[in-house]
């Protein structure tokens, strides 16, 4: 691994270049939404209707958080009605993804402007979530029609969807968000993660008595391979889970997922879109296989996140944790910012490079698309991770 650590002064110049990035779109991307991933570079317009359509409003408020400057804020607010309209119209909103889209949107308005529909359509978002929990097995049912067989069964990228329901039960003074939440992260916490350290994608309950039945993959590459965005939602899921329920059974999670993940690191500290890759076989026939960046900022959020609840307990026995934390943190954003942020934005209008979506195999059952592009999650990761680092006391969206 690379041992070099971003400085303080280049963390700021790295969130001003993405400042300045988000800038430039503002008028491609205020009265559109933003695809999931770019092609040859550059983000296509589309409807919101995406499950990732509340990251680019994310990436809107982390810079006006940073620059105060109204734009981002007024682009920011238009996103918020047509948040507000999609979840009043139930325009695509029958999977878990309610925490993806509207943390980074609705949360991050309310949060920030006080702003009502803002904090509506987020309770409105945290309702339709709830709808989809199963009392047999106790989880949130990531996609089909509920009580379907063959969908009985939630997946990992979940862990960041419930911390709206701990905000919703904060808000609204009702546990029943909440008693979902806690519910959810214990099943998964105690059939998702093997025995090593990695981590199955989704998991298959029995419909019938609610045991665990099998982790599967849908975006991995097989079954038995450790997809690496599954990973890192693990790792970042796990200091959510610790942030709003402080099981010591969390934290060992957080450390358990963290160290599978690091020991699958290539040279450069970016994982390749499957850990089953890595510098030794990720070339066949001539072609290596993809990077995906975005799993790599979505880890140093965790390692961040972690880091700052451990040193808020002001226990000594977790300095030395802390400030591993802080360097792994450090050290991987220097990769990411120096080899994969966008740098000329007449080639990419995206902020980091080398995303992927969704790749094919042999063994998966995904439809290929957004592979070494930009991604809207990885943009919106990487510009968090700076910002919590520039800004210690900030005020997170999830």
């Amino acid at each position: 691994m690379n041992k070099q650590q971003i400085t303080d002064d280049e963390v700021k110049k790295a969130l001003a270049a993405c400042v300045e990035q988000v800038r430039r779109n503002i008028p491609e991307y205020t009265n559109n939404s933003q695809n999931h991933s770019s092609v040859n570079g550059f983000y296509p317009k589309c409807g919101n209707t995406q499950w990732t359509c509340g990251f680019w409003p994310g990436e809107l408020w982390l810079s006006y958080e940073a620059s105060h400057e109204t734009s981002f804020k007024d682009a920011a607010l238009v996103h918020v009605q047509s948040m507000k309209n999609r979840i009043g119209n139930k325009i695509e909103v029958e999977h878990h993804d309610m925490g993806f889209l509207y943390s980074p949107s609705c949360v991050a308005a309310w949060k920030i402007t006080g702003n009502d529909d803002a904090r509506g359509a987020a309770l409105l978002a945290a309702d339709q979530l709830i709808r989809r929990y199963q009392p047999k097995g106790q989880f949130i049912q990531a996609w089909g029609a509920m009580g379907e067989p063959q969908n009985y069964r939630y997946i990992i990228d979940c862990l960041l969807n419930t911390p709206l329901l701990y905000w919703a039960s904060r808000e609204t003074g009702d546990e029943k968000y909440a008693d979902i939440a806690r519910a959810h992260t214990q099943t998964c916490m105690k059939n998702s993660i093997r025995p090593d350290g990695s981590t199955y994608h989704t998991f298959f309950m029995d419909i019938r008595t609610g045991a665990p039945l099998r982790g599967a993959t849908c975006q991995g590459y097989s079954d038995d391979s450790v997809w690496a965005r599954g990973q890192s939602w693990g790792v970042y899921g796990s200091a959510l889970a610790y942030r709003y329920d402080p099981q010591p059974a969390y934290l060992e999670s957080f450390r358990r997922t963290l160290e599978f993940f690091l020991s699958r690191l290539p040279s450069d500290s970016v994982p390749y879109w499957d850990m089953i890759f890595t510098d030794a076989n990720a070339v066949h026939d001539g072609e290596t296989e993809p990077r995906d960046s975005s799993s790599a900022s979505i880890v140093c959020c965790g390692l961040l996140d972690m880091a700052s609840r451990l040193r808020k307990t002001g226990a000594a026995e977790y300095a030395d944790e802390v400030k591993k934390y802080e360097r792994t943190a450090r050290i991987i954003l220097k990769s990411l910012a120096d080899n994969y942020a966008v740098k000329d934005s007449s080639k990419a209008n995206g902020l980091v490079l080398h995303g992927t979506y969704s790749k094919k195999s042999p063994y998966n059952t995904c439809t290929p698309e957004g592979v070494d592009e930009c991604v809207s999650w990885g943009d919106y990761f990487y510009m968090e991770a700076l910002t919590r680092l520039s800004n210690p006391g900030w005020n997170l969206y999830w």
